[in-house]
């Protein structure tokens, strides 16, 4: 019986990482200047691209974009990447979008998915989520939740991207 529950999880675990050859969803979403982008675009721009989906009453959301924060710089020297901060705050809260960010410091690209049409077409639950699609426009990695020092194992992944 536990030879069979093990074997449950490896194969749902492997499902997760099967799902590498995804394509973006074709999404409209706006930046807080308030200009429109396409998500699918995401894929075609060369770089390892970091999706971080968060709100701002999500504090581990906002816990791992601040730790995120401190090497974002050295990341995307080192690694050639960008991360993309997509907030799912709905119409009501996107003023709490702006200040938020404006008090953070980050430099990341800010994205609102207000009616979380992006969240629906990438079938995640909750945030924080995690996607991080290769320098090829391949989704390569999808996680949900934050823990004090997943960011380290971002960045081993990062450096194994930027090698292929």
């Amino acid at each position: 019986m536990n030879k069979l529950l093990l074997l449950c999880c490896f194969l749902l675990s492997a499902g997760v990482f099967a799902q590498s050859e995804t394509e973006l969803p074709d999404v409209n979403l706006k930046t807080l200047e308030g200009e429109t982008v396409n998500f699918a675009d995401y894929a075609d721009n060369g770089k390892i691209t970091v999706f971080s989906f968060w709100a701002t009453w999500c504090i581990p959301c906002k816990e791992e974009l601040n730790n995120i924060n401190e090497y974002y710089a050295d990341w995307q020297e080192d690694y050639d990447m960008e991360l993309v901060a997509v907030s799912i705050d709905d119409q009501r809260s996107t003023g709490r979008v702006q200040t938020y960010v404006n008090g953070t410091g980050w430099e990341y690209t800010v994205l609102l998915d207000v009616n979380e049409d992006l969240k629906r077409a990438l079938n995640f639950q909750t945030v924080p989520f995690t996607m991080v699609v290769d320098a090829k426009g391949n989704v390569v990695f999808q996680h949900t939740g934050y823990v004090e020092g997943d960011e380290y194992e971002l960045e081993d992944l990062l450096s194994k991207l930027s090698e292929e």
